[in-house]
């Protein structure tokens, strides 16, 4: 059976996923509670239909991905691996078959782990910057949709442990440090003598306490980052590869944070074209014209060699390690059994 989570209908300010200093009104307990609820009841009884194997005649199903059913994108993430088995080339080719995917801000949370924060732990009918970026790596990096679905969460969560507390809510001192088996910021080795750099406080207890109404003990972090300049980057652009994170840098006086995520889709003499979500849907545009306005620059991450060997050597042979709360009312295998049905769960 496969089950596809909807996020709730409810607006969300119209903010960016990776600048959490900026507030989102924090939801009634009970009815983030009974919305963690419902996602489980309807896993367990409604929205369910026996999973058929998907015939398709062409190397990617043709649809894109945000408009198939759970059973397509399993094949459409088994179709990949056997059609593109270069990394970055099947991080491109996934990330253009959903273009055209709408775009909507804050999507996921924790449900049904947890009740905080009640959005699903996955969507594909919409994206916005990060959770675009996060599916199709999740998605590239796996040969069907169980693992995938597990790989998401590891890119997602410190040490893949599931929780609003651990989730990579800043960019340059969670989701770039916790995903080193993953990516590595290539800013200053391409940009040379043009790279500049800035230092960020982050105040994570700050945060959630504001946004959350959580007194947590977390200490404050300095972290210092690499970008070009937007004035700079089309004169290192020849040294990017399809495949590579493109991480928008924004501000405000002499403050400035990430603020925007994308993948390179492709890199040739004069041009590059970059995939990403922004409203109204993603889109794929040239580097050049990314580079003016709010966009004050640009950092860099490559994808590392082999990582899932690297990630193996983190979390051991059965990685993608995803520990759920304790008091978790349903284990992560029994989510995916559920979600996707006991026989595509591997």
């Amino acid at each position: 059976m496969f089950t596809q989570p909807h996020p709730s209908p409810k607006a969300r300010p119209n903010t960016s996923p990776s600048d959490p200093n900026r507030a989102r009104t924090p939801r009634n307990p009970l009815t983030r509670a009974a919305a963690a609820v419902g996602l489980i009841l309807a896993a367990l009884v409604g929205g369910c239909q026996t999973a058929k194997p998907v015939q398709t005649s062409s190397p990617l199903l043709d649809r894109p991905i945000y408009q198939q059913s759970l059973p397509e994108i399993d094949q459409t993430i088994r179709n990949a691996h056997a059609t593109h088995p270069d990394l970055p080339a099947r991080v491109v080719a996934l990330a253009r078959q959903n273009l055209g995917q709408p775009y909507e801000i804050y999507l996921l949370g924790e449900a049904p782990f947890e009740t905080i924060d009640d959005q699903p732990v996955f969507t594909f009918p919409k994206s916005d910057c990060v959770v675009f970026v996060e599916h199709t790596l999740a998605m590239a990096l796996t040969k069907d949709l169980s693992s995938m679905l597990t790989m998401l969460q590891r890119i997602r969560y410190r040490d893949g442990h599931i929780s609003l507390l651990t989730r990579n809510h800043y960019t340059e001192a969670d989701w770039n440090l916790n995903n080193q088996w993953l990516v590595r910021d290539i800013s200053a080795e391409i940009g040379g003598e043009a790279t500049a750099s800035y230092s960020i406080r982050v105040d994570s207890a700050g945060f959630f306490r504001k946004r959350y109404n959580l007194e947590t003990d977390v200490p404050m972090r300095t972290v210092k980052q690499a970008y070009i300049p937007s004035a700079a980057v089309l004169s290192v652009a020849d040294r990017l590869r399809p495949g590579d994170i493109v991480q928008f840098v924004r501000g405000k006086d002499d403050s400035r944070w990430i603020g925007h995520f994308g993948l390179v889709s492709s890199v040739k003499p004069g041009e590059v074209r970059v995939i990403h979500s922004a409203s109204p849907a993603v889109r794929e545009e040239t580097l050049e014209a990314l580079a003016t306005g709010k966009n004050l620059g640009f950092a860099f991450l490559r994808l590392v060699e082999d990582p899932l060997a690297q990630l193996r050597n983190i979390d051991g042979p059965d990685a993608p390690r995803v520990v759920v709360p304790p008091n978790s009312p349903i284990s992560w295998n029994a989510f995916i059994k559920q979600t996707i049905g006991s026989d595509r769960a591997e």
